[in-house]
């Protein structure tokens, strides 16, 4: 993530990167348990991860994504964003890693998720500085609340 365009002090984008954190440590911990060849601890963490990015997804697709997307300009980029999201969200609960080939394709998941988050975080977050209006933080901090009931916005 840059440090230039000043994005990372906004309340949203700052609760965004610090979800996008936790997903990746999860992740991480699901390897490294997959590693230690420890199959049911890397699913407890893989359930830690999908809680994590179930929350994160929605208050993203409902909100920053929604009316980016409004913009035409960012409507292929953020569908590419939220087919991954479908995408990672399928694979997750369908993996067995008494299986080799589904241990590799959660390492490739991981790869994807990493690149998939430097694109939001180097790309679209940064752009929604100069794209969204007033109202449309309101929407998109709205719908992050409402996917995050118990929790409240970074300040």
């Amino acid at each position: 993530m840059c440090h230039y365009c000043g994005c990372r002090d906004i309340p949203l984008i700052k609760d965004f990167i610090a979800e996008h954190e936790r997903a990746l440590h999860a992740a991480e911990e699901a390897l490294r348990a997959l590693e230690r060849k420890d199959p049911d601890r890397a699913h407890a963490w893989i359930a830690t991860m999908e809680a994590e990015l179930e929350a994160h997804w929605q208050g993203e697709e409902e909100g920053l994504f929604l009316v980016m997307r409004g913009d035409p300009e960012y409507a292929a980029y953020i569908d590419v964003l939220e087919r991954e999201h479908i995408e990672l969200a399928a694979l997750l609960p369908r993996l067995d890693f008494r299986r080799e080939e589904d241990v590799e394709a959660f390492r490739a998941a991981v790869q994807e998720l990493y690149d998939h988050i430097s694109r939001e975080e180097n790309g679209l977050f940064p752009a929604s500085l100069t794209a969204l209006s007033g109202d449309d933080w309101n929407t998109s901090m709205d719908a992050w609340r409402r996917a995050h009931p118990r929790e409240t916005l970074a300040q």
